[in-house]
């Protein structure tokens, strides 16, 4: 006789979850073979022994080991893959019986075809991978190969063996993941100046992971100049591929070993009916988590929201505007079953109906098949998850902005809008924010320094909390510090002397206030030169305090004087720019006009400055964009003593154009609101003067807060990183700042 109560229901399914999984984790992997050489080992250590070989400069075997370890991985999933869908139709006739009319929930034979899939898979896996090639990866692994890593290592390794085919492609490969990694942009950049080396060689060896991305960008392309034929089939094409991808990475979840409960820290679970609950619900766990990993893009931190309802509402439309009205009818219901009551899908969907007149057929059009197979397996493994939160106390971050109040339980309810209205929010940031700041400052306010004018605002700017003033030095002083740039760039401080960490048709010198008070009092640059670097700061902190307004101290984060110089026969035909488009306090993405306050961006910025020291040089003019990093609103030519300030944050994207001519010299700055993050450095120097007996440059009250706090920083919380220790291909990150 069938059960059919909700709770108990789920309580069902809930243990033929465990059951599976005991089974088919818990039991040791067989070989399945005798001749253990041919199958596939664990990609793990060829990968480690690939590193090994890399820094034992034994190129030709780190690049075989290398390559084997990407190769085998691949393998290893298309192995998991066949072995599920050649072992999860056995029986399912049986399965279908559990809790049903002609069974019960003890059903044997039910019970009968878990047992045989889970001795399938082990039997079949075993057939082709190594007992220690099907445990599971360290996270740090996960890491390694989730960042493209291994290409780092094969760029260089090639590089070695002179294979630049080979090492151009592992360079792309890489930098597809990694788009803010300079200094692999470089290298791209030499490579294509490279005798031999053509565009095709640039090619992306994971691209085979990435088609729905590539049909999402086509889709929108197609849509921006209204083929609306063509986006219709692209988007289309679209939303297949990423039921696709997100199909591929829940059977990966499935099939894949399993840590147990103690190996992620679970020391409350003691008993193996606990670990095989707390094992299966991981599993569920992880096969929601797909819906975020598909909707991140390569190179991105965070996941695009809503991604797939995002995909059908614009294939609908698309559809409707091709003249496909029974198409547009079919897509829109499945856009309604994640949003049953949105109004305005509901007035598309009387539009399509009153379009099709009397053509019921196509009226009756049911939503697409797959969709409603996703759906109805996602809202599955939520209540489970759910009920597992409820009881057993899991935690589950559901990733979906669409799942139904009924699913959550009621215990739960006030947490889940919490968190889906915080969710909300931050979709309509995105659309809504383009034009508003909410840095606190307010452009307008008086200007304390005689001479000093207000040459451009908000207006002329075309943006907000944007300003140029003009006078802020004089021509003397421009040449001092020019001066003193010239003297001390030797020195190599900046960005950890690399010559080029944005475009290699420049070379970057960089200076700070430490490094220069360092070298005054070694008698290797002038220290009336060095104090003035350090009072510059300080000037420019004064005006941009009272012209933005701000409620709160405002404190100097980094100091850092730049030049830039074009290299000589090296600017025929330059499309880069000498700073892409970027914001400085959080991570843009163009194509979303999202921008992420993440790190590796530097989230304590609030208020950005250029201070110009010359201007005969070509090109090199700042200039602001919308969000989409493409449609220029201002540009800013430089010019001694004009300070450009503008708030940190996303409505003020912006780059610096090619230096094709002579150098560039200015003073970038950034401030702060919170005292915490202030510039350390500064202090040092300032502490360096008074050892010496000398004065220290007079401060403006804000700052006067007593010298108890002086080392607050190291009482900083630290950002939690997202990596854990790891192997690094050499990699050299940036220092503490990016001047423009």
């Amino acid at each position: 006789m069938a059960l059919h109560s909700g709770y108990f229901t789920v309580y069902v399914a809930f243990h033929c979850v465990i059951a599976a999984l005991i089974n088919c984790t818990l039991a040791a992997p067989g070989s399945g073979s005798s001749n253990v050489l041919s199958l596939l080992q664990p990609y793990d250590f060829l990968y480690y022994s690939g590193v090994r070989a890399y820094f034992g400069e034994e190129w030709a075997k780190a690049a075989e080991l290398l390559e084997k370890s990407v190769l085998t991985k691949e393998s290893l999933f298309r192995v998991r893959r066949q072995c599920h869908d050649d072992c999860v139709a056995a029986g399912r006739e049986a399965f279908n019986k559990l809790d049903s009319e002609q069974g019960s929930m003890w059903d044997l034979r039910a019970l009968d075809w878990v047992q045989k899939k889970a001795e399938c898979l082990r039997f079949c896996i075993g057939r082709s991978v190594t007992p220690a090639g099907q445990l599971p990866v360290s996270t740090d692994i996960e890491y390694e190969f989730g960042s493209r890593n291994p290409y780092n290592f094969l760029q260089v390794t090639y590089y070695k063996l002179e294979k630049l085919h080979k090492a151009a492609s592992a360079a792309h490969t890489y930098f597809v993941a990694n788009p803010s990694h300079l200094e692999m942009r470089n290298n791209i950049e030499k490579y294509r100046r490279m005798e031999g080396v053509t565009e095709e060689d640039f090619q992306d060896r994971e691209l085979e992971n990435e088609k729905h991305w590539m049909l999402y960008d086509s889709a929108l392309q197609y849509e921006a100049s209204s083929d609306w034929v063509q986006a219709a089939e692209k988007w289309k094409a679209c939303v297949n591929e990423t039921l696709r991808q997100t199909d591929e990475c829940r059977v990966q979840c499935e099939v894949a070993s399993q840590r147990l409960p103690e190996d992620r820290g679970v020391d409350s679970v003691d008993g193996v009916y606990e670990k095989a609950a707390a094992l299966s619900l991981s599993l569920l766990s992880c096969r929601q988590s797909c819906v975020t990993q598909i909707a991140t893009r390569p190179g991105r931190i965070s996941a695009q929201e809503d991604f797939l309802p995002s995909q059908l509402e614009h294939l609908h439309i698309a559809q409707f505007k091709a003249g496909d009205i029974s198409g547009a009818v079919q897509t829109l219901r499945s856009l309604l079953l994640f949003y049953p009551s949105d109004k305005d899908s509901l007035n598309n969907l009387q539009l399509y109906y009153e379009t099709l007149g009397g053509d019921t057929e196509s009226q009756d059009t049911q939503p697409a098949q797959e969709v409603v197979t996703y759906i109805s397996h996602s809202l599955e493994e939520k209540k489970l998850l759910y009920f597992g939160m409820e009881n057993l106390d899991f935690s589950f971050i559901d990733p979906d902005l669409w799942t139904p109040e009924d699913v959550v339980p009621e215990s739960l309810r006030d947490i889940w809008r919490a968190e889906k209205e915080k969710m909300n929010e931050k979709m309509k940031a995105g659309d809504q924010l383009e034009d508003v700041d909410d840095s606190g400052f307010f452009a307008g306010g008086s200007v304390p320094q005689v001479g000093v004018t207000i040459t451009m605002d908000d207006e002329v700017l075309n943006g907000t909390n944007r300003v140029v003033l003009d006078g802020v030095m004089t021509e003397k002083e421009c040449g001092r510090i020019l001066q003193l740039a010239t003297a001390a760039a030797s020195a190599g401080d900046g960005y950890r002397g690399r010559r080029s960490p944005h475009t290699p048709h420049e070379t970057f010198e960089g200076l700070t206030v430490l490094r220069a008070v360092k070298l005054a009092q070694e008698g290797l640059v002038n220290q009336s030169d060095a104090r003035l670097l350090h009072e510059l700061g300080e000037r420019a902190r004064v005006l941009l305090h009272s012209y933005f307004r701000s409620p709160s101290g405002l404190f100097i984060s980094f100091t850092h004087l730049v030049c830039r110089s074009a290299i000589a026969g090296d600017q025929e035909g330059r499309l880069d720019l000498s700073h892409p488009v970027h914001v400085d306090n959080c991570l843009l993405e163009p194509e979303t006009k999202q921008c992420w306050r993440e790190p590796p961006a530097f989230i304590h910025r609030d208020l950005s400055a250029i201070l110009y020291l010359n201007d005969n040089f070509d090109g090199g003019q700042l200039f602001f964009t919308n969000r989409d990093a493409k449609t220029v609103t201002a540009r800013v030519k430089p010019s001694c003593g004009r300070l450009v300030g503008f708030s940190s944050g996303p409505v003020n994207p912006h780059g610096v154009t090619a230096v094709t001519s002579g150098r560039r010299c200015a003073l970038a700055l950034w401030f702060t609101k919170e005292k915490l993050y202030r510039d350390m450095e500064r202090e040092e120097a300032e502490a360096m003067w008074a050892a010496d007996g000398q004065s220290v440059v007079k401060k403006d009250e804000e700052e006067k807060e007593g010298t108890a706090g002086r080392n607050a920083r190291s009482q900083a919380p630290k950002e939690r990183s997202r990596g854990r220790g790891r192997v690094t291909g050499g990699r050299d990150e940036l220092s503490s700042g990016e001047s423009e």
